[in-house]
C-alpha cells in the first residue's frame, strides 16, 4: 500500500483537442510501473470507455471508467457550475454514468451541465471527486477564498454521496492550489471526509507540454501569443507513482485513498454478442419459419414473372439453393436480420422511394433476391452466397443498401417509428489530425508566414488510400529533410506537428450506418447528440458498437438513384409504360459508350482508373 498510487484523473485522446494520451501508452505505463489499475476521465464523454476497458483488461490492468462533467447544484448556468469527476464502482454505477452522459449530451445549454436533481437520481454506484482549481466545483471557489460557498457545496455533495465522496487535492505548482488546499483540508477534517491526490494528466511527459499548448489553441482558433488561451503547466503529465507519492509525502492518506478507490471500482465493460430486435408483428410463427415462408413465396413470384422460361429442373435448382441458404441463415441466427432489411426495403418500394438493385457480397444471396432486398439473380450471374455468409467464418451479414438521397431520411424515420426511437441511433466517427492538416494548424498557431507553412505542407504526398505520415514523408523526401536541417523554425513546426498527428480532433457521424437495438440504447451504451432534433449517435465508433452488442445497418444516400428517378419520371411524360427495371442489359450503344470511357456521372464507373 505504501508503494502504490493509482491515477484517477486522466484525459485520453478522446478528450477532443485536449488529451494526448493513447490507450497503448497507458497500458505500457501501467505495466512498466506495476500500476494495477488506472482511470479514464475524459471531458464530458465516454467515447473511449469500451476500447479502454478491453485494452486494459487484455494487459491485466483494472480499468476504472469515469467522466469529468460540470454539475449545477441549482440547475442554473451562471456561476453555479463547477466540474467534478464521477467514477463507476460497479455495473449500477456504469449504468448511471450512461444515463448521466446521455442527459448531459441532450442538454440544450451551451455550457452543458448535470443538474442537482439528476445527480441525486443517478448517484448509486458512483464515486465523486470534487475537482481541481481551474473549474472544480469545490476547489475553484476555495482558490478564491469563498469559504461560505465551498461549505455550502460540500454539505450538498455529502448529503448525496456520503462515503462515496472524496475531496480532491492537486499539486501542479499553481499558487491558487495552495490557497484552495488549506481550505479543503480544513473542511475535510470538519466533515470527516477523505482526501484523495490526483494529477490532472493530459500528455505523456514534460517534453509534450509545448505541443499540448498548441493543440488547445488549434481547437479554439487561437495563436500561441493569445492571452485567451488555456494555460496549464508542465506538471500536467502522466507522472510515475513514485513521483506522486513523493509529492504528497506530507499527506500519505491522500495517496492511500487512490488505492482504496481503485479497490472499490471492480467493474469493467464486457463485450456482448450482437442481439437484434424482434421482428414486429409476428404471431404464432417464429422468425425462422416466417423467413422461410416469405422466401419461398418470393422465389416463386420471381420465377413466374421472369421473361426467362425456367424448366422444372432449373426451378428445382433455384429452390435447392434457396433451401441451402435458409438453413445457413437460420442456423447462424440471422433470420431476424433478413426480415428487418426486407421490411424497410419493402416499405420504401411501396412508397416509391428508389432503392438500389444491390451491390457487394449481399447480391450473391438468392434469399435476398427472393425477398426483393436485391434485384440481381445470383444464379444467372454466377454470384456466390459464401462471400456473403459463411459458417466457417462467422461474422454479421452486411447489406450495402442504396436509397434515393432526397428521400433517405424517410426510410430512417420509418425504421425509428417501427422499432422505437430510443432503439435507433447513428454511429459516431472521429476525425483525426492528418499530416498536412497538422502542419497547417500548427503553423497558424505558431504565427508562421502562411507561404512558408504552405510550402512545407505541400511536401507531404497525398495518397488517399494510405495517408502518409509526417515521419514517412521525411524519410523519403530530401527537400523536406533539408528544410528541417537548415531552419530551426521549420524544425519546431515539424516536431510539434508529429506530436499531435493522429489525435482525435472532432466528431461526426458515419455516412450510412445506423444501429437498431433490442432494448433502449441508453441502457447499452452512451449516446451523443449533435443537435436537439437530430437522431442521437452512439459514443462508440463502428468497431466498438458491434463489440457492445449492436447490429449495424447501412442506409446509403445515393445521388445517382435520385438522378435516375427524375429521369424516369421525365421519360414517362412521353412513354407511360416505361420501366427502368426492364431495360435490357445487352444494349450495344451503351457498351460502345462505356468502351470509350464516357462514364462521367455513372456510379462506380466514373473514376480515372475505371475510365
Amino acid at each position: 500500500m505504501n508503494n502504490l498510487f493509482i491515477h484517477l484523473r486522466l484525459h485520453s485522446n478522446f478528450s477532443l483537442a485536449e488529451g494526448m494520451l493513447s490507450f497503448e501508452h497507458l497500458s505500457k505505463f501501467c505495466v512498466d510501473n506495476n500500476q494495477p489499475a488506472i482511470a479514464i476521465t475524459d471531458t464530458n464523454n465516454l467515447f473511449g470507455a469500451l476500447e479502454f476497458s478491453l485494452k486494459m483488461i487484455s494487459c491485466g490492468i483494472q480499468p476504472i471508467i469515469g467522466i469529468q462533467v460540470n454539475v449545477s447544484q441549482n440547475g442554473k448556468e451562471d456561476k453555479d457550475i463547477g466540474e467534478v469527476v464521477l467514477l463507476a464502482k460497479n455495473q449500477i454505477g456504469y449504468k448511471n454514468l450512461l444515463f448521466l452522459t446521455n442527459v448531459y449530451s441532450s442538454n440544450k445549454n451551451y455550457d452543458k451541465f448535470i443538474s442537482g436533481v439528476e445527480l441525486e437520481k443517478y448517484k448509486d454506484g458512483l464515486i465523486l471527486l470534487t475537482g481541481g482549481v481551474e473549474k472544480g466545483f469545490l476547489a475553484k471557489p476555495a482558490s478564491l477564498n469563498s469559504r461560505k460557498l465551498v461549505n455550502e457545496r460540500l454539505k450538498y455533495l455529502k448529503d448525496i454521496f456520503n462515503d462515496n465522496l472524496f475531496i480532491e487535492l492537486q499539486r501542479h505548482g499553481i499558487k491558487s492550489q495552495l490557497i484552495a488546499e488549506k481550505i479543503l483540508i480544513d473542511l475535510a477534517n470538519e466533515y470527516g471526509l477523505p482526501l484523495v491526490a490526483t494529477n490532472d494528466c493530459f500528455f505523456k511527459n514534460e517534453n509534450k507540454f509545448d505541443a499540448h499548448q498548441v493543440l488547445t489553441c488549434i481547437d479554439k482558433g487561437l495563436t500561441i501569443s493569445s492571452d485567451k488561451r488555456r494555460i496549464l503547466t508542465k506538471e500536467h503529465y502522466l507522472k510515475e507513482p513514485k513521483k506522486m507519492i513523493s509529492l504528497f509525502r506530507d499527506i500519505p492518506e491522500a495517496i492511500e485513498n487512490t488505492v482504496i478507490i481503485a479497490k472499490r471500482c471492480s467493474f469493467f465493460i464486457k463485450t456482448r454478442n450482437p442481439i437484434l430486435p424482434k421482428y414486429p408483428g409476428l404471431k404464432n410463427i417464429s422468425e425462422s419459419d416466417y423467413l422461410s415462408k416469405i422466401s419461398h413465396k418470393g422465389l416463386d413470384k420471381r420465377l413466374d414473372l421472369s421473361i426467362t422460361k425456367f424448366s422444372n429442373v432449373e426451378r428445382d435448382n433455384y429452390k435447392n439453393r434457396l433451401q441451402k441458404e435458409l438453413k445457413i441463415i437460420i442456423e447462424m441466427g440471422f433470420a431476424g436480420y433478413f426480415l428487418i432489411v426486407h421490411d424497410f426495403i419493402k416499405w420504401s418500394k411501396e412508397n416509391k422511394i428508389p432503392v438500389g438493385p444491390g451491390r457487394g457480397s449481399g447480391a450473391g444471396s438468392i434469399v435476398s433476391w427472393s425477398l426483393n432486398i436485391t434485384d440481381l439473380d445470383p444464379i444467372k450471374w454466377g454470384l456466390l452466397f459464401e462471400r456473403f455468409l459463411n459458417p466457417e467464418r462467422i461474422s454479421m451479414p452486411d447489406f450495402d443498401i442504396d436509397f434515393c438521397q432526397d428521400r433517405r431520411e424517410e426510410v430512417i424515420n420509418y425504421v425509428r417509428n417501427r422499432y422505437g426511437k430510443d432503439k435507433v441511433a447513428q454511429i459516431i466517427t472521429f476525425g483525426s489530425l492528418q499530416a498536412k492538416a497538422a502542419i497547417r494548424d500548427v503553423g497558424r498557431v505558431l504565427e508562421m508566414p502562411y507561404g512558408q507553412v504552405d510550402k512545407i505542407a505541400k511536401l507531404i504526398p497525398f495518397v488517399p488510400s494510405k495517408p502518409i505520415t509526417i515521419q514517412e514523408a521525411i524519410d523519403t523526401n530530401d527537400i523536406l529533410k533539408k528544410e528541417i536541417a537548415e531552419n530551426e523554425q521549420v524544425q519546431n513546426l515539424i516536431e510539434t506537428a508529429i506530436n499531435i498527428e493522429g489525435l482525435n480532433r472532432h466528431v461526426s457521424t458515419h455516412a450510412a450506418g445506423l444501429v437498431i437495438g433490442d432494448k433502449p440504447l441508453h441502457e447499452l451504451l452512451p449516446l451523443y447528440k449533435f443537435n436537439e432534433d437530430e437522431i442521437p449517435a452512439t459514443q462508440f465508433n463502428m468497431k466498438f458498437v458491434e463489440k457492445a452488442g449492436l447490429v449495424k445497418f447501412d442506409f446509403l444516400g445515393l445521388k445517382t438513384l435520385t438522378v435516375l428517378s427524375k429521369a424516369e419520371a421525365l421519360i414517362k411524360l412521353k412513354d407511360k409504360n416505361f420501366d427502368l427495371s426492364k431495360i435490357l442489359l445487352n444494349d450495344n450503344k451503351t457498351y460502345e459508350m462505356l468502351s470509350t470511357g464516357s462514364t462521367t456521372g455513372i456510379f462506380q464507373l466514373e473514376s480515372s482508373g475505371m475510365k
